[in-house]
């Protein structure tokens, strides 16, 4: 691969989606030359479709998004408060509640449309690449190959260009190609289910409070989203996690049924329920790399945790990564020293890990506890909600957690 025809970079990002777009915009403007690797056309990536999935941000989320440009790309009515989060168990209305005041801010984050940061992601790196003239974008293109030895890392794409860096990082996916060439595993939890996802518009409120439900044989997601923009109902992302058998008879029904089958299984809490979006569904899997680094190799994003999304953190940690692993990366670059040291790399792992282990660890048992419905997990999940929501030291953590203020 050491020839003549090879592209010389600094880093090379596999996957544009929002963490590697974001890891882009971090190291630009620093003297580094980038260049970003994404099978997507880039009609695409400038136009991303809705694809169903809010995103809860975290303040910590907010902020990072706000340095990297994104934020003020996006329409502030687009943004919805989450200012409470209320778990509830079968068809008990008790919950227990985390609410905003337990945390520093009138509210713990925020949600917004996935697809909104994606196109955000997009343009801000756009204009890096109009003002900093650093980051190199290649479209529709393939990693076919990759190694790295002490010199360098080196790409082979499906079109037969090759690239050599100093450093490169997937961002591809939680099933990530690019780490897998690496041999770097993964442990993965399968569910065994899928989650629909949509959003409806309903006539109780939602007080801008996010529902985690764990009913029987079914668990119910609320997202509070601002006022649907024509009609002015309150309205709501809603998740649904079924076996995979059960979904897809859902994602084909009439809207009007659909809505009236909803209702159903919220127990008509929030009164009528409308469809008023495209609905779509994602198998639940959750996966933990080996690894986070590699010889001139690191991964960030879902490439390096793919998390349940009961705890809603999966875009969080991405950010978060993609914040540490550029810090360490353009400290080494300002020292004169080398941006793929093992030693620096070792150390960006250790602080994500310590970061995601523990909070990943825990989504996987309460979703294993809160899915089993046994009698006796029944009566325990009911006797922990409760223990919680009389704990309020315990639910001041929560708190800090969901709002990322830890």
């Amino acid at each position: 691969m050491n020839n003549i025809t090879t592209t010389e970079t600094d880093i090379i990002i596999s996957g544009a989606g929002p963490a590697g777009l974001c890891l882009a915009r971090a190291l630009s403007g620093r003297g580094l030359r980038i260049t970003l690797i994404e099978q997507l056309p880039q009609s695409e990536l400038a136009n991303p479709p809705f694809d169903g999935r809010e995103i809860a941000l975290t303040q910590h989320s907010a902020q990072l998004m706000r340095t990297l440009g994104l934020w003020e790309r996006i329409e502030p009515s687009a943004f919805s408060p989450l200012r409470d989060a209320r778990v509830l168990n079968g068809p008990s209305p008790f919950a227990m509640t985390i609410g905003h005041e337990l945390s520093q801010k009138s509210e713990l984050g925020w949600l917004v449309s996935n697809h909104l940061i994606r196109k955000a992601a997009f343009e801000s790196v756009q204009k890096s690449m109009q003002v900093q003239q650093d980051i190199t974008l290649l479209c529709g293109e393939k990693v076919v190959s990759l190694s790295t030895d002490d010199q360098g890392a080196f790409v082979s794409m499906a079109s037969g260009r090759t690239l050599k860096a100093r450093l490169i990082v997937a961002a591809d996916s939680r099933f990530s190609e690019t780490r897998r060439a690496m041999g770097i595993g993964a442990d993965m939890h399968d569910f065994g289910k899928t989650m629909l996802l949509c959003c409806m518009t309903h006539e109780q409120p939602h007080h801008h409070a996010a529902w985690e439900w764990f009913g029987y044989g079914q668990t119910l997601a609320l997202l509070p989203m601002n006022p649907d923009p024509v009609t002015h109902e309150y309205r709501s992302s809603v998740v649904l996690t079924l076996p995979s058998s059960a979904i897809a008879p859902l994602l084909s029904m009439e809207p009007s049924a659909f809505g009236l089958e909803m209702q159903t299984r919220f127990l008509q809490r929030l009164g009528r329920m409308s469809l008023v979006s495209t609905r779509h569904s994602y198998p639940l899997v959750g996966v933990y790399p080996h690894r986070f680094v590699a010889k001139r190799f690191a991964t960030v994003g879902d490439a390096a945790v793919g998390m349940h999304p009961v705890t809603a953190h999966g875009f969080n940690f991405g950010l978060l990564g993609v914040d540490t692993l550029s810090q360490v990366i353009l400290k080494a670059h300002a020292a004169g020293a080398d941006i793929a040291a093992p030693r620096m790399l070792e150390g960006y792992e250790r602080t994500h890990r310590r970061a995601t282990r523990p909070l990943y660890l825990a989504t996987q048992l309460v979703s294993t506890l809160y899915t089993t419905d046994s009698p006796p997990a029944r009566l325990l999940r009911d006797t922990a909600l409760r223990l919680g929501e009389a704990l309020i030291p315990f639910k001041r953590a929560i708190a800090a957690t969901l709002s990322g203020s830890r």
